[in-house]
């Protein structure tokens, strides 16, 4: 076709240039020079069209340029796509059967994490059910007559004759039920309550005969409510929980509180903590870094050495006992009756009767005393968490201010003295994910109760006015996360009195004039426990052991732990020495996690 537009085209030209030749010399004829004219006009318009046509062929062939060069395109990837399948194919032929086993696993596992849901919900509110089931088994070297939580107030040979023995018992009283609600009131507000209860309560009519009905206990019930801003938070608590002066991993937050892992309910011997009554109001800042609480809390005092006199009132029992006979508390398998008062906790004369009606309807009626307090603790407290090259570091300080109160008989006078603490810790994850080491200290004056083996507070002069007693506590451990199902740790406790000596040193804890000749030696009476008189200086203990997770699944948690510890008791020097005794203690224990 284009040929032949050429040929057109040239022939075109070819007559208009004939043309012109033969009307040259036509400039005498006046018809032909009409008709020239006409004829030019003629083959100028089919000059036109045929360019036309030219243009016209020429933008169909640009469109078919087009429309191949997007045809090759496709084809390209369609090309891409075949090798891609083909490779999958390939792959796919590679791999081995799967047999109806491994389906039905599969579609088993799907269907188990669907269900297995650690919340439910109702009317809006998330609720977090929690606890753990324990069987555990107990061994001590010494027998002191405790279940799953020690009193570290182990007994020398010559206050008590069951010492002499070991002691071996099960226990599941350390079962825990815990459940936790939650309501988003909205973007900024969270409202929560948290209640953990345990059975290591035990009624009057508790014991391990033959049914072994202990009791539930509070641990914690409180509620909460969060206040959320750009970069800082507002937090109150309100009810039963951790002491604030207890160590914690995140910030303030409760349920974040770092207890030691052993399975010994009472922990270690310089682990400061309080599980009792308060409000608090939490603040954090430098988005969520820098935290900074106040707490005013429940109070209580625990006295010790010679103890108040008679005549001056520091302490209400619920058993309604007289002013004169008072409440002597000492070790397992005595006589209270027949010890002197150096062996007590509440001392001979410091109880008076319980009002009628009130104090003896709401508590214990069997041993249960109230000091006497006007004044909450205040707990002052500053956290810090930051990163450091990829470890985690928690960093806090705290102080607490007490106070303790006494009244004398018959003068309408009543005493206060003063107590403080000040102490902090730091938890460090020296390898991320595998190693955690932390370290705490406590120091002050009457601060005994904080402290895991509950060493006394305060003693008194021979006026009943009390003094605050000086007192340290410390705590170091570690622990190994060596595999993710096997955790190994150790820790080192240690909380120790210093002397207070009153009245030309007639009074006070820590007599250098007690009497601790006869603390290894037993005879047939328990009378002869005068001659082991001092008051405790020193509790430390060393612990080890090991947690493990062998089951973790859409079901739960299942481990199980073993633990070992010694502990060691010594006395104030006295005559005769300064004494101490030990004990070894073992435990084991099956725990089940079922949220």
């Amino acid at each position: 076709m284009t040929i032949r537009i050429t040929l057109l085209a040239t022939a075109a030209a070819g007559s208009l240039i004939a043309t012109g030749a033969y009307a040259a010399p036509a400039k005498k004829h006046h018809a032909a020079a009409h008709r020239a004219p006409s004829a030019n006009s003629e083959l100028l318009q089919e000059v036109k069209e045929l360019r036309a046509q030219v243009e016209e062929l020429r933008a169909k062939v640009d469109t078919t340029s087009s429309i191949q060069a997007e045809t090759v395109a496709q084809v390209n990837t369609t090309q891409a796509q075949v090798a891609n399948v083909q490779t999958q194919v390939q792959a796919v032929a590679a791999t081995p059967p799967v047999s109806k086993a491994q389906v039905d696993t599969q579609i088993a596992t799907a269907i188990n994490k669907e269900h297995h849901n650690d919340k439910f919900y109702f009317k809006g509110i998330t609720i977090t059910p929690g606890g753990f089931l324990e069987a555990a088994g107990i061994y001590r070297s010494r027998f002191q007559g405790d279940d799953i939580a020690s009193s570290f107030a182990i007994p020398f040979p010559g206050q008590s004759h069951p010492s002499h023995t070991a002691e071996g018992r099960f226990s599941a009283r350390q079962s825990r039920v815990s459940l936790l609600a939650e309501g988003q009131v909205n973007p900024n507000t969270k409202l929560g309550m948290y209640t953990e209860l345990d059975f290591q309560g035990a009624a009057q009519t508790s014991n391990s005969n033959q049914s072994n009905s202990y009791v539930p206990r509070i641990r914690n019930v409180y509620g909460t409510i969060d206040w959320a801003r750009d970069g800082y938070g507002i937090h109150f608590l309100a009810g039963q929980n951790w002491s604030l002066l207890t160590m914690q991993s995140k910030g303030m937050t409760p349920r974040a509180e770092v207890t030691p892992p052993q399975i010994d309910a009472q922990y270690i011997p310089g682990f400061a903590w309080a599980r009792q009554p308060g409000v608090r109001i939490v603040g954090d800042f430098m988005d969520h870094k820098l935290w900074v609480g106040l707490a005013a809390e429940n109070p209580q005092t625990t006295f010790g050495g010679t103890g108040v006199p008679a005549g001056v009132v520091s302490v209400i029992n619920g058993q309604g006992l007289s002013a004169a006979s008072g409440t002597i508390t000492c070790p397992a398998g005595t006589t209270a009756a027949t010890l002197p008062t150096s062996c007590s906790v509440s001392v001979s004369s410091t109880t008076q009767a319980a009002p009628s009606g009130s104090f003896q309807q709401f508590y214990n009626g069997v041993g249960s005393s109230l000091s006497l307090n006007q004044v909450p603790d205040v707990i002052g407290k500053v956290a810090y968490e930051a990163n450091l090259a990829g470890h985690g570091v928690h960093v806090e300080g705290f102080g607490i201010y007490r106070t303790f109160s006494t009244h004398v008989d018959g003068t309408q006078t009543n005493r206060d003295t003063h107590g403080f603490g000040y102490g902090g810790s730091i938890n460090i994850q020296v390898v991320p994910k595998i190693l955690d080491v932390q370290f705490s200290g406590i120091g002050g004056r009457g601060i005994g109760r904080y402290g895991s083996a509950g060493l006394p507070d305060v003693t008194s002069d021979a006026a009943g006015n009390l003094h605050a007693i000086s007192e340290f506590m410390l705590l170091a451990g570690a622990t190994l996360h060596a595999t993710p199902k096997l955790d190994v740790y150790g820790f080192a406790g240690e909380e120790q009195e210093y002397q207070k000596l009153l009245n030309g040193g007639t009074t006070g804890l820590g007599l250098i004039t007690a009497n601790n000749t006869g603390c290894f030696v037993e005879t047939a009476t328990t009378t002869t426990t005068s001659t082991c008189a001092g008051n405790t200086r020193r509790i430390r203990q060393v612990t080890a052991g090991v947690w493990d997770k062998f089951y973790q699944g859409p079901f739960g948690r299942a481990q199980i732990g073993f633990q070992w510890s010694y502990t060691q008791r010594q006395l104030f020097a006295g005559i005769g020495g300064e004494p101490q005794t030990h004990n070894n203690m073992g435990f084991v224990s099956f725990r089940y996690y079922p949220f």
